[in-house]
């Protein structure tokens, strides 16, 4: 006769099913008011606190788009605790000019999608998209062909500013 409290699981074949657990897992739900999903997204209370909520997707998406990581400091510190995550970063940005992958699946930067959105363009664009879109705003903008329009001049000096960010980020991922 076996012991009494021997469990199932020992040798082989296993004797009791795969998946089924003895006890009921607790599951912890969202903290959002009313929500019955299941609350497996941590986020932080306040930025200098251990504490976190628990949110499901949407809410916690909901939370992070109204979050300032730089509530309550002042402006020293928040300079300050940006410039040590920036330099805790560097080995990350040096290793960009290995681009993973190509344009439209994240390895553009936030100055970049700037300056395809300013060139009318989407995320996905190859440089020579980037070259006709420039070369046809910056005709139809330019002081010469706009003679005392301001808004024209500002606007052709933003698009050569949009044009040289994704030039240098071409010739990054071109290893020039």
């Amino acid at each position: 006769m076996a012991k009494p409290g021997r469990s199932n699981d020992w040798g082989f074949p296993r004797w009791r099913g795969y998946g089924s657990a003895r006890a009921a897992e607790s599951v912890r739900l969202c903290d959002r008011h009313g929500c019955n999903e299941p609350g497996d997204r941590p986020a932080p209370k306040s930025p200098n606190s251990r504490d976190r909520w628990y949110f499901c997707e949407v809410h916690a998406a909901e939370y992070n788009r109204n979050w300032n990581y730089f509530e309550g400091l002042t402006a020293e510190a928040a300079a300050e605790r940006e410039a040590e995550e920036r330099m805790g970063a560097d080995a990350f940005a040096s290793a960009g000019h290995y681009g993973w992958g190509g344009p439209g699946d994240g390895s553009r930067s936030r100055d970049e999608m700037r300056a395809l959105e300013l060139l009318e363009l989407e995320a996905d664009s190859d440089f020579e998209a980037v070259r006709v879109a420039y070369r046809r705003l910056a005709k139809a903008n330019h002081p010469d062909t706009n003679p005392n329009d301001a808004e024209a001049a500002k606007r052709f000096h933003a698009i050569q500013a949009a044009y040289d960010v994704l030039k240098r980020s071409e010739e990054r991922r071109a290893g020039f």
